[in-house]
């Protein structure tokens, strides 16, 4: 497929592209919305802020490892779909926002039962005839495990799906990651686990221990130490093999867009789903030269990111 992302100079570098949203990006205006619960089907609680405007669409955003639904990439996306007259829900993963949740389990890249959740929450409401699922990083990854694994069960609503810097391969991207090139961004993602685990350690002392963590240093020794016991994984690479959607994007049935930029610093080549893309029409995949990961950083476009603009554009239709 086409792409028209041309970045200034600045934004040619990848690295530069996946800092910079986070550092200085800001919402252009508040949008009134209301935060509200879902009951999980084993007796957890998940949070989401349902955006409403009475639209009969809704879409769906999923936010990205160490991410909450108020991360700049997410309202961007939620000013982006509300403009464009959709009702927007961007939901929390077990754990993630300023609350803990209420079981020792936390999310992982394979938490679909928790989506599937979400979805059929929504779908009880009885207000929309369209949803479109819109996830970034490991949310994406989440979305498309969920549409390619329940393939079966996925309901009719759903038509279309948007999935930006997809770690199709969990375990390529935690190699990448732990390379000494990421360093900075590791750290990152170990300051926010921390955080989780602590919250939660403080909820079940017996189930988990945070003793250990300052020797945590990478993807494969944090989840061997935390991901894989606490959630039912022999160990890391049983966890990485078990939850990557790769292997089930040929049975997906919706129409998807997969963006995933060439210069993303997070993702093996493993992640790049060429062939898949090859061998399932319902898939386009868009790789463009630049733009990081979750990055896409076009500031003068009203605001937007050309990830949003490109999100509109392929659930209108426009150009795709």
């Amino acid at each position: 497929m086409h792409h028209d992302y041309t970045p200034s100079f600045l934004f040619r570098n990848g690295y530069l592209s996946s800092i910079y949203p986070s550092l200085f990006r800001t919402s252009e205006r508040s949008i009134e919305h209301t935060c509200n619960i879902v009951h999980t089907r084993d007796g957890d609680v998940l949070e989401y802020d349902w955006y409403k405007q009475g639209s009969d669409k809704v879409a769906l955003v999923s936010h990205g490892l160490g991410g909450h639904n108020k991360r700049p990439y997410i309202l961007g996306m939620v000013q982006a779909l509300y403009e464009d007259g959709w009702d927007v829900i961007a939901w929390n993963y077990r754990g993630s926002g300023d609350k803990s949740n209420i079981k020792p389990v936390l999310y992982h890249g394979g938490s679909i039962d928790d989506l599937e959740d979400v979805i059929q929450h929504i779908e009880g409401k009885s207000l929309y005839k369209v949803m479109s699922l819109i996830g970034f990083s490991l949310g994406a990854n989440i979305n498309l495990l969920y549409l390619g694994k329940k393939h079966a069960e996925v309901p009719l609503s759903i038509k279309k799906a948007v999935c930006f810097s997809t770690p199709c391969d969990l375990k390529s991207s935690a190699m990448e990651l732990g390379r000494f090139k990421n360093k900075f961004f590791m750290r990152h993602f170990l300051k926010s686990f921390e955080k989780i685990l602590s919250r939660k350690h403080a909820q079940y002392p017996e189930l988990i221990n945070i003793d250990n963590f300052k020797q945590v240093g990478n993807f494969q020794q944090y989840d061997d130490m935390y991901t894989a016991p606490l959630h039912g994984f022999k160990d890391a690479n049983d966890y990485w093999e078990s939850c990557s959607c790769k292997k089930y994007l040929k049975n997906i049935q919706q129409k998807v867009l997969l963006v995933t930029a060439q210069d993303d610093p997070f993702l093996g080549k493993e992640c790049y789903p060429t062939n898949e893309v090859k061998n399932n029409p319902n898939l386009s995949l868009l790789m463009p030269r630049y733009g990081g990961h979750v990055g896409f950083v076009l500031p003068k476009s009203k605001g937007r990111y050309w990830s949003e603009e490109t999100t509109i554009k392929y659930l209108n239709n426009k150009g795709m």
